[in-house]
């Protein structure tokens, strides 16, 4: 792709000195430009409430620019991206003061991108400043980040302020995991290939991990996490939108509706979880204190300006059933959890055994095939799978074996790009497929709600798990009651 089909676009940032948009927005928008992906009629407009020269924001840029994208960077595509940047002053709660946005952008007939790079309960009024100032014509778009909303109460409030505004295909909702390059190719996987189209459903497939470990802990984001807690801040957008892709059936058509057509549905079959059974199919913990890579590092009660009565969850497990008939039988267990002993991000899919095993005077029970996607890090493939070892001593002795397709390694003349740079791009040609319709968003609030209401009318327990470590004692003996391990 190169500057001939991609479309003029003004992108308004909208929180241009936070730091969403200095660690990703601003370094995605120099990969573009770097890559041709930007027309030379396109423009960017930053936007927040400081008091700064133009000169000055530019130098901001540049330096933000330096820190975080670890490469040599290219002067040409630097000057080429500071040229397009325009900062703007601007109180986002006066819808008055969006004409001096109108002024700006002036009679442009580029697409106008609007992203909301700021807490989810000013939306609406900055919808409303763009409606004031018909900013909000056909050719406008908004990009929401999460959090949208704490519940499915809150997400409509939300959604519906910005719904006064814009239309259902004018709005960009963001998960960036549907921007990693990997979980792009989980439909590319599932339909392109016989091997697992065929074989992706109970009858061949015994259950499914998907598992985020961050190493990270609060990072100042005290005030923020411990109102939302691991569920409402990873489970219930990142780990829910790949279970998603992972368990739809196939679309009519790769049209974005279509695909989020199949991913509602998955949603909308999952069996609830509520005070009967969620003992047994949810753990939720928190973490002490203890050792990360040799380094000491403090408990979440212990971390700057907590609430040492806290009873919040930095970690969860849940055991997700999807009902129907692809799926009976097959459980999910979902993982996420911070301060844990290394930062992943994978998929494991395990396949059943033979119904009859012949080697069992090797094997009592043959180890299973998997296929393990990593999102993060090293992105890639890899195959679990028996072969016989070799020599004329052996017999029919078995080892397990692995085919490794790592991404950097089989492509490696081409960069990998940063799910940002994917996401921003879509936007800017208009093609939701990668972006969280609010239907979806309903079905998934609708199911994490009732996991949360059972956990407080019940008064499930945290349980610790030391820092550094793969989680509390509880997470395995819930996979284990099932017979199954989880994948370390």
């Amino acid at each position: 792709m190169n500057a001939m089909n991609t479309k003029a676009s003004d992108i308004v940032l909208f929180g241009c000195l936070g730091d969403l948009t200095r660690r990703k927005l601003l370094p995605s928008l120099y990969q573009l430009e770097k890559a041709g992906l930007f027309t030379q009629q396109s423009r960017i407009i930053c936007v927040a409430r400081d008091d700064i020269k133009q000169s000055d924001y530019l130098t901001s840029v540049a330096d933000c620019l330096s820190e975080f994208i670890d490469e040599e960077l290219a002067s040409e595509s630097i000057a080429n991206l500071l040229a397009k940047i325009t900062y703007l002053q601007l109180d986002l709660l006066n819808k008055e003061a969006f004409s001096a946005l109108k002024t700006c952008i002036g009679d442009s007939d580029n697409s106008l991108i609007n992203y909301f790079a700021v807490p989810a309960v000013i939306y609406g009024s900055i919808c409303a400043g763009l409606a004031q100032h018909d900013l909000n014509h056909a050719q406008a778009r908004v990009v929401l980040e999460k959090p949208i909303g704490s519940s499915l109460i809150t997400s409509n409030e939300v959604n519906d302020e910005v719904a006064k505004y814009f239309t259902e295909q004018q709005t960009y909702r963001i998960d960036h995991y549907l921007g990693k390059e990997t979980v792009l190719n989980l439909l590319d996987l599932r339909f392109a290939n016989s091997l697992f189209s065929t074989k992706w459903d109970n009858t061949t497939i015994d259950h499914v991990q998907i598992s985020v470990a961050e190493e990270v802990g609060i990072e100042g984001r005290w005030g923020y996490f411990d109102q939302a807690g691991q569920m409402r801040d990873m489970l219930q957008n990142h780990l829910i939108q790949i279970l998603t892709l992972v368990a739809m059936d196939p679309p009519l058509s790769l049209d974005a509706d279509n695909i989020r057509d199949e991913k509602v549905k998955v949603l909308k079959a999952l069996k609830p979880i509520t005070m009967a059974n969620v003992f047994e199919n949810t753990v939720r913990g928190q973490y002490i204190k203890g050792f990360l890579h040799g380094q000491q590092v403090p408990g979440y009660l212990d971390e700057e300006g907590a609430n040492t009565q806290s009873n919040t969850e930095s970690f969860v497990v849940v055991k997700a059933e999807i009902e129907n008939w692809r799926w009976a039988g097959v459980p999910f267990y979902l993982r996420t959890g911070k301060r844990m002993a290394n930062k992943v991000s994978e998929i494991v899919v395990y396949f059943k055994n033979p119904a009859h095993n012949l080697f069992s005077e090797y094997y009592r029970e043959l180890p299973p095939n998997k296929l393990t996607i990593r999102l993060q890090p090293k992105e890639g493939i890899e195959i679990q799978m028996l072969n016989k070892v070799p020599g004329l001593t052996e017999s029919q002795r078995l080892q397990t074996t692995k085919l490794d397709l790592s991404f950097n390694q089989a492509f490696d003349n081409l960069r990998i790009a940063d799910a940002y740079e994917r996401l921003m791009l879509e936007v800017i040609n208009g093609n939701q497929a990668l972006f969280v319709r609010r239907d979806e968003v309903e079905a998934s609030w609708a199911w994490c709600d009732g996991i949360l209401s059972a956990w407080k009318t019940t008064g499930q327990e945290l349980a610790t798990y030391t820092a550094g470590s793969s989680g509390p004692v509880a997470s395995i003996s819930l996979i284990a009651r099932d017979g199954r391990a989880w994948d370390e």
